[in-house]
C-alpha cells in the first residue's frame, strides 16, 4: 500500500533525500523535517443486547508511514549524517508501533458501544464512522508520548550533530531492524 506520497516503513528500505519532497520551512530551526504518522485499520462487529445494537472495535493494526510531500530538507544541508538522523525518526516510530498498538487494542478490548440509526444499514454506517473517530482520538493521545520520545532523540543527539550519542541510537535502530 504505497503511493507517490506515502512510504511504509520497511527494515529493508532506508530513506533517501529524494523522499523529502516538500519545500523547506524558512522559519524552522531544524535543517530537515520528517512527517511520520500511523495509518490504522480495524474491524467493527455489531451485536444486539436487550433490543439495542452495540458495536465492538477489534483487530486494530497500525502502519508506520513517511509522508514524502510533507517532509523537507533545507537546501545545502542534505548530509548523510542528517539523513541517518531522519531515518532514526522513522525507525523510532516503528519501534514504538507495537507498544502503541497494544495500548490502543487494550483500550477497546471487550467494550461495547451503543449505536444509532433507523435501520441496520444506518447503524452499521454509524458504528464504522464512530469507531474510526474513537480510534483517532485515542491514537492522538498515545502519539503525544511518541512526540516526546522523538523530541528527546533530537535533544540527546543535538539533531544528529552529537556523533557519539547519534551512533548509540543508530546501533539500537540497527539492532531493531535485524529482528
Amino acid at each position: 500500500m504505497e503511493n507517490d506520497d506515502i512510504l511504509l516503513w520497511s527494515k529493508d528500505y532506508f530513506l533517501k533525500w529524494s523522499d523529502f519532497k516538500a519545500s523547506s520551512n524558512p522559519s524552522a530551526f531544524e535543517d530537515s523535517s520528517s512527517c511520520i504518522k500511523f495509518h490504522y485499520t480495524w474491524m467493527v462487529n455489531s451485536t444486539v443486547h436487550e433490543d439495542k445494537i452495540y458495536f465492538e472495535i477489534y483487530d486494530i493494526k497500525l502502519h508506520t508511514q513517511f509522508l514524502r510531500h510533507l517532509s523537507w530538507v533545507r537546501k545545502g544541508q542534505s548530509s548523510m549524517d542528517l539523513l541517518k538522523h531522519e531515518q532514526g525518526h522513522f525507525d523510532l516510530t516503528e519501534m514504538e508501533r507495537s507498544s502503541i498498538t497494544e495500548k490502543i487494542q487494550k483500550k477497546f478490548h471487550a467494550r461495547k458501544f451503543p449505536t444509532i440509526g433507523q435501520n441496520e444499514e444506518q447503524q452499521k454506517q454509524f458504528a464504522r464512522e464512530q469507531s474510526g473517530i474513537m480510534i483517532a482520538k485515542e491514537l492522538e493521545k498515545l502519539f503525544l508520548d511518541l512526540i516526546q520520545k522523538r523530541k528527546k532523540y533530537d535533544e540527546d543527539t543535538e539533531f544528529g550533530h552529537n556523533k557519539i550519542i547519534q551512533n548509540e541510537y543508530d546501533l539500537k535502530f540497527d539492532s531493531f531492524r535485524k529482528k
